[in-house]
């Protein structure tokens, strides 16, 4: 059986798009693997630069107005609370594209530690 000429052309142009298919298809999942990682790395940049920017406003404040432990320890709450709102605006940015590309969330069952081993 041997195939004519435009056949075997053919033939290798469908397995040429299958090949482009699939690499396309790993190259978009590492993109997105890069992509949340890098949004993970930005919200615990967030909450660690938050607390050391009330530190450093805190510790100037101690410096400056004299006010030695009160100003550190206003300056690393307020810092916490700012860490902890950056953190909070940046997850809900990030549900709401989830949900406007129609990714919904599926719950996943806690288990307690040790619960296997009762079984």
């Amino acid at each position: 059986m041997t195939e004519s000429r435009e056949e075997a052309i053919k033939r290798l142009q469908q397995s040429a798009s299958d090949l482009e298919a699939r690499t396309a298809q790993q190259e978009s999942s590492h993109l997105a693997a890069q992509k949340v990682t890098s949004e993970a790395y930005k919200i615990i940049a967030d909450l660690v630069g938050g607390v050391l920017v009330g530190l450093g406003l805190g510790f100037l404040a101690d410096r400056f107005l004299g006010i030695t432990p009160w100003g550190i320890i206003c300056g690393v709450l307020l810092g916490f609370a700012l860490s902890i709102y950056m953190a909070r605006r940046t997850a809900n940015r990030l549900m709401a594209q989830a949900k406007a590309a129609g990714v919904e969330a599926k719950p996943v069952p806690f288990e307690e530690a040790g619960e296997d081993e009762d079984r």
